[in-house]
């Protein structure tokens, strides 16, 4: 069975230019949580005059309804951040550097090993506040300034995050990278250098057209941990070009067709996704919302 990570209200929402309200977006957490999504990157606490967007993380947490079944993340960078998420209710921290100095001076203004850092004391300090965390490690794939990332690299920046107790490595191609081979290879070598006791997720964009491959690939190689934004939400600031995310749905429909169990209600994340995108008053970039699920069109033929 896979785990989906919805990260549409945070990374799928941040670069949007409609400011979207803190009652819609906790109506969105809510009907994708009647849908049977169990895990959801919720906010981040970041400076809100550079994202707007994620101005009301302490609104929205407070505000969406108190689960046991289902997890809150939300994304921090930095000690401050860090003090504000520790205020709310969310269940877990997603810390995030780059693994190339270029991008992440972009993103945060700091190198590589400024981030890793700081983001070590964030991690040691979210352990002693009792709450776990996940280390995302963007440009994993690849960095659209410096081409190709060293999985040596790679692999040092999540040994260190795992030393001061991160429970999770996400490994992201923030910036549509990727292939499927590529994918393969990197998640083999993951395997191989920590073992199947360290809990390894991927993040994919799409923007070349390669998101749910790369999916498919993770999946074949043993991952079943994956984030996704519904509708394909998204996009990064930093990369050139950028597209959304891999879309939820499409990749819940994708599984299905597989006979891959999700235990989430496909038609449910559809409605939602048409939803949304009355909402955001543009078209998502999702398929399956606009062509239906695969497996229905046979049955009515």
């Amino acid at each position: 069975m896979i785990e989906l990570c919805e990260v549409g209200p945070r990374d799928g929402l941040q670069n949007e230019k409609k400011q979207v309200t803190t009652g819609d977006k906790v109506k969105f957490i809510n009907q994708l949580i009647a849908a049977g999504v169990k895990k959801f990157e919720t906010a981040s606490f970041v400076n809100p005059k550079v994202v707007p967007q994620m101005a009301d993380a302490e609104q929205v947490m407070e505000t969406l309804p108190d689960r046991n079944d289902v997890t809150y993340a939300g994304l921090v960078l930095s000690r401050s951040g860090l003090e504000r998420a520790l205020s709310t209710k969310v269940d877990r921290l997603h810390v995030v550097s780059g693994t190339s100095d270029t991008f992440n001076r972009k993103n945060v203004r700091r190198t590589v090993d400024e981030s890793v850092e700081e983001l070590t004391a964030v991690i040691e300090d979210a352990g002693v506040a009792g709450r776990p965390s996940a280390a995302i490690l963007s440009t994993a794939f690849g960095c659209p300034y410096e081409g190709a990332v060293d999985r040596k690299r790679v692999f040092q920046v999540a040994e260190t995050f795992l030393d001061v107790g991160v429970q999770e490595i996400v490994l992201a191609d923030t910036t549509g990278m990727a292939n499927p081979q590529q994918v393969s290879e990197t998640v083999a070598e993951f395997k191989e250098k920590f073992g199947d006791e360290v809990p390894l997720g991927l993040h994919f964009h799409n923007t070349r057209g390669l998101g749910l491959a790369n999916v498919a690939a993770g999946y074949y190689g043993g991952v079943r941990r994956f984030d996704a934004a519904l509708g394909g939400l998204g996009g990064c600031p930093f990369a050139p070009n950028a597209v959304g995310n891999a879309s939820s749905e499409d990749m819940i429909h994708m599984f299905q067709e597989m006979g891959v169990r999700t235990g989430i209600d496909l038609e449910a994340m559809i409605a939602t996704a048409k939803w949304l995108e009355g909402l955001m008053e543009k078209t998502l970039p999702g398929m399956v919302m606009k062509a239906g699920a695969a497996g229905e069109l046979s049955e009515a033929r």
